[in-house]
């Protein structure tokens, strides 16, 4: 059983993730919304991504299609023109991205749970997600995230717990940059 908070504490944990990752700029607004299915969700890829403990193993599935406007928005995000992002670049661009993402949670769920680890991103087709309830998940949610209004992308949480899960996140969104060194 994954309770409530826990619950919500997961898909807050993605949806902060996602507000401070999928941007360009500090001037970007990203919004997030929860989906009940996944019939709005038309892109062709998917970037999946695992945290795993020994207590559940969460997935990140991250939704794109490969065309003009996502490519423009990761070479916004890389800071390099789109012209210069070929396709092995944008294809690692967005699995980055998605790792960046996952990162984040796991350093927040590193605080509840310490033995966690990710996997690497892995890039398969959008039809795999019609098998995510054969996973054995205890939550899904989908969500879609716009940036600067164009171009939305869906994300998709499923976490298989192996036991009770209970655990509360403060509701503080992060302030601090991602995959900036400290230096002591």
């Amino acid at each position: 059983m994954i309770s409530l908070p826990a619950r919500d504490g997961f898909d807050h944990l993605l949806t902060q993730a996602i507000k401070a990752n999928l941007v360009s700029s500090c001037e970007d607004r990203c919004d997030v919304t929860i989906l009940s299915d996944l019939s709005e969700i038309n892109e062709t890829k998917i970037v999946m991504l695992t945290i795993s403990s020994y207590l559940f193993r969460l997935m990140v599935f991250i939704y794109f299609t490969p065309n003009i406007a996502t490519k423009e928005h990761f070479a916004r995000i890389n800071r390099i023109r789109p012209s210069d992002m070929s396709e092995q670049l944008f294809y690692d661009s967005i699995a980055e991205y998605g790792n960046i993402c996952c990162g984040a949670i796991n350093r927040n769920l590193v605080t509840f749970f310490p033995h966690i680890s990710m996997s690497t991103p892995n890039i398969i087709d959008k039809n795999c997600s019609s098998h995510l309830d054969v996973l054995g998940c205890s939550h899904i949610q989908h969500f879609k995230a716009s940036v600067n209004n164009v171009p939305p992308f869906h994300f998709s949480l499923g976490v298989c717990n192996y036991a009770a899960l209970d655990f509360a996140v403060d509701d503080i969104e992060e302030s601090a940059e991602t995959g900036e060194l400290e230096f002591f």
